[in-house]
């Protein structure tokens, strides 16, 4: 036994030794031959036309270094190679004699250089491909006005646009180039978290001004989009979900803060500037999420400017800004990776945009209770404040705030809570191809209109037609923004507070002359803007009181 372990650990370090004298010597070849960039021209595959058995007697590199097997001095195939060589032009030095060992290891050590050479070249093609492939997604979604494009990789790929705020699938690939494509998205964003982690949820946005990563300038968004906001997301019985927010450069190209051309009317645009009369206390924008509230926001505050004659200070703070404001210093989120840093660091911005001299300012969104309570700081020392907020309704607004652990005794102060906003994004009829609801009386909906309308209902409303040229065949032209406004008084804050919804809202409808998102809505249906359908997708049934 101790002879056999013995012979073992010699055998062992015999071929430890030879590993290392193969390292050496493969070493010393690279050096001596393959120093300063010189390329082995002979290899197979290569632009000289050599045949294996004259491979075996020579080689020649691109800087003319000749090398020939010393037992084959005389030999007929070298000497033609040679005549084959001049006659093409290259350089070609005298021959330096070498083993058959030193030449068959010189071709070892060549061959891996160029697979890994082509490894390389590969990888970067397929690099500045996908980056391509990403490019070309955008601009087609950018040319129809896409508001969000989703990537799901499962066991093929599927591209999705929000188009209007609803979904179509537009392209199918393979899972290979669905995983290829989420990490060239990545890769090319400006802001991300250091490393791709396909199974983690990460956040990452591209700015339209910059080229992309690697691309040595060469590919850039459309001139029409600002940015992209992209989230990253792990999916069960998949391997990645992409969703990219495209965020439009020419929404507001004139810069101003005309909210009529958003779908505002008289009535809204009258509250708002109420609203921005108010030198003090909070104003919250909410809705879901792609329900148009950013938008709202940065016009209302370009018009707050415009007012004001750009003689006040107004700072926001935002992750990430999205669309700019003029004449606003606008303060981005910036050096988090995960959700706990970007609630430390948006807290740090706020807090800092506190001790700035503001006279207004715009919290991108209160999405922490940390950053309620600098945002109700900053409006209870004197200033006015706008944000946004995820909540279902205006006076939903409340109930969120408190929630998620705001006091309630500043929830009750009308001298704090200023406005109260939340709004949709309703799709817009095409005015040529729409369809009057006279001839389609025997639907439900139709039955519903008339039963909450009456005769007048029938005669002025419209639902989508068949589609025509001017709405490219969809029969819809756009989306417009629908809202509802609270200007609370102290005796909706309490009622609201006390848990007595349904008579705040009849008090804010009555005694406040409110309107409800649905009324709201049924006034642009009887003008022809959007239809029945759209109404009851997001107000409920026409034949029903709606339910807060």
């Amino acid at each position: 036994m101790a002879e056999e372990e013995g012979e073992e650990k010699t055998e062992a370090v015999e071929n430890n030794t030879e590993g290392k004298q193969d390292t050496a010597q493969s070493k010393s070849i690279v050096e001596k031959y393959f120093s300063g960039g010189a390329q082995l021209l002979t290899l197979p595959n290569s632009s000289l036309a050599v045949n294996d058995d004259t491979r075996r007697l020579l080689a020649l590199f691109s800087d003319g270094r000749f090398l020939v097997v010393e037992t084959h001095k005389f030999d007929g195939r070298v000497l033609s190679f040679e005549v084959m060589v001049r006659k093409r032009r290259l350089p070609i030095a005298k021959p330096t004699y070498v083993s058959q060992a030193e030449l068959n290891a010189i071709y070892s050590i060549g061959e891996r250089r160029q697979a890994a050479i082509e490894v390389e070249e590969d990888s970067s093609f397929d690099q500045v491909q996908m980056q391509k492939d990403f490019v070309n997604v955008v601009v087609r979604a950018a040319d129809k006005k896409v508001s969000d494009i989703h990537v799901i990789v499962a066991d093929n790929t599927q591209i999705m646009f929000r188009i209007n705020g609803m979904m179509t699938t537009e392209m199918e690939y393979n899972k290979e180039w669905g995983e290829s494509f989420v990490r060239a998205a990545f890769a090319s964003a400006d802001i991300s978290d250091s490393n791709y982690a396909q199974n983690e949820f990460q956040a990452a946005q591209k700015l339209g001004s910059t080229p992309l990563r690697g691309s040595k300038g060469k590919l850039m968004l459309p001139h029409n989009v600002l940015a992209i906001r992209l989230q990253f997301n792990p999916i069960a019985f998949g391997s990645q979900y992409l969703v990219m927010r495209l965020l439009y450069a020419d929404d507001n190209p004139e810069g101003n803060g005309d909210l009529s051309s958003l779908g505002f009317g008289e009535y809204e645009e009258n509250l708002f500037y109420r609203l921005r009369a108010v030198p003090v206390g909070l104003n919250v924008v909410a809705g879901p999420t792609g329900s148009g509230k950013s938008t709202t926001l940065q016009r209302n505050m370009i018009k707050l400017l415009q007012e004001k004659n750009y003689e006040i200070n107004l700072i926001t703070v935002e992750d990430p800004p999205e669309y700019p404001i003029p004449g606003a210093r606008q303060m981005p989120v910036t050096n988090a990776n995960t959700e706990e840093e970007k609630d430390e660091q948006f807290t740090k911005a706020l807090s800092a945009a506190l001790r700035s001299d503001p006279d207004v300012m715009m919290v991108g969104e209160i999405r922490s209770l940390s950053a309620a309570q600098l945002t109700f700081k900053g409006a209870l020392s004197g200033h006015g404040v706008w944000t946004t907020l995820h909540a279902n309704s205006a006076p939903a607004i409340i109930a969120r705030l408190r929630d998620m652990g705001v006091e309630t005794f500043k929830l009750l102060d009308p001298e704090l809570m200023k406005g109260l906003i939340s709004q949709r994004l309703f799709r817009k009829l095409c005015p040529h191809c729409r369809v009057s609801v006279k001839d389609r009386l025997d639907e439900p909906a139709v039955q519903r209109l008339k039963v909450a309308l009456g005769d007048f209902g029938i005669e002025n409303t419209y639902v989508r037609g068949p589609g025509c040229k001017y709405c490219n065949n969809t029969g819809i032209k756009g989306r417009m923004s629908v809202p509802e406004i609270i200007l609370p008084d102290a005796m909706f804050l309490e009622l609201m507070i006390k848990g007595e919804t349904r008579k705040a809202i009849d008090y804010w409808t009555s005694d406040l002359n409110g309107r409800t998102l649905k009324e709201a809505a049924i006034e642009r249906m009887l003008k022809g803007f959007i239809d029945l359908d759209e109404v009851e997708r997001w107000c409920g049934l026409l034949d029903q009181r709606p339910v807060y």
